[in-house]
């Protein structure tokens, strides 16, 4: 039994140290580096840069009261188109109680000396036809009664325009209907009946009742970084990729580009605008975001390789090209412009050569 155990431990010594020099040999035996090569291709270089930002209407209005009160009709809903003066909501104007008394006392006052002119003015009038008193006297007499008569209507314009927002003079006309100013989609309605609003003056800017948008004409709004703002200029194609509609593309135009730019998450961005080309009958919702792709230069149709077969040596810019299997030779390279990607090749590299891909 001991012999039998010596023999097997004997054995596995043997078979351990067989297996170590086998595996020894193998490391040492490397196998050859193959390198993968790439052709030159024709293609064209677009060098670009990237703008975010939204797609909005050029022409976006809010309307606003003309009168403080409170809603009491709404008459549209978001998405409804609407013509220039359509009605969008009605208001009921709660005056001022200050404003209201002496309005009523200054009618009050009025009719006082309305009445009190009246009756001299009849008197008067008497007079001058059996020829008591002059035409020159009687003139005057009725000019002071029109004049107490308008006092007295002006008053009374005066405080049915504070208690209603409309005068008998100004029939269809009150400020306590708000109308469209614009022809357009409403976009959005803010407020709901009940609700108070306040019109817009010095110290406020007044409650909007709804935000009134022409749907036809759009543009993007967007920011530029502070090291490409240099190289766009008004006039140049952007091409639009709006993300909730990823399978289209929209072409757009540059238009303007701010003057000074603001700083945001540690970089200066200088905001642009372009005036988007919508396809006929193609409707694009406010607010979309979107990426604008701004072509600074381009190449069409030039011989071009991946910058990942590039190498460099001080200032010089050389690749391998293939000789024979896997034997290359150095070759230098002059370069145009690139994409990132791709660069273009203008000398030292012809159709059908094939070029070495250094192994990272």
């Amino acid at each position: 039994m001991k012999k039998f155990i010596k023999f097997l431990l004997l054995f596995v010594f043997v078979a351990l140290v067989l297996w170590v020099f086998v595996y020894l040999y193998k490391k040492s035996k490397t196998e050859p580096v193959v390198f993968e090569t790439e052709l030159p291709q024709t293609i064209n270089i677009i060098k670009k840069t990237v703008a975010t930002g939204s797609v909005v209407p050029r022409k976006e209005i809010a309307i606003k009261p003309q009168e403080s009160g409170i809603i009491t009709e709404i008459f549209v809903n978001p998405g409804d188109m609407v013509k220039q003066g359509d009605l969008l909501a009605r208001i009921q104007i709660i005056p001022e109680m200050i404003q209201v008394n002496d309005a009523e006392n200054r009618l009050k006052k009025s009719k006082l000396e309305f009445e009190n002119a009246r009756i001299e003015y009849e008197r008067k009038k008497d007079l001058y036809e059996n020829r008591v008193i002059a035409l020159s006297e009687f003139q005057a007499e009725e000019l002071r009664f029109n004049t107490r008569r308008e006092d007295m209507e002006t008053a009374e314009n005066h405080l049915n325009l504070i208690r209603e927002g409309v005068t008998k003079k100004m029939g269809a006309q009150t400020n306590t209907l708000i109308r469209s100013t614009i022809e357009g989609m409403v976009l959005d309605v803010p407020v709901k009946e009940g609700n108070s609003v306040i019109k817009s003056n010095a110290f406020n800017d007044g409650t909007t009742i709804a935000i009134v948008a022409d749907m036809a004409e759009m543009i993007f709004q967007g920011n530029v970084d502070e090291t490409e703002v240099g190289k766009v200029k008004e006039g140049m194609h952007l091409l639009l990729t709006i993300g909730a509609l990823e399978s289209e593309s929209f072409d757009a135009y540059l238009e303007y580009i701010s003057p000074k730019g603001k700083e945001a998450n540690g970089a200066i961005q200088f905001e642009i605008k372009a005036a988007v080309k919508l396809k006929e009958n193609q409707f694009i919702r406010a607010g979309y975001s979107a990426n604008a792709d701004i072509v600074l230069d381009r190449r069409d149709s030039v011989l071009a390789v991946s910058e990942k077969v590039l190498q460099f040596s001080n200032d010089s810019v050389f690749v391998e090209i293939e000789t024979n299997p896997q034997i290359f030779e150095k070759r230098l390279v002059k370069t145009g412009l690139s994409d990132g990607i791709n660069i273009e090749v203008v000398e030292g590299v012809a159709t059908g050569e094939k070029i070495k891909i250094p192994k990272i």
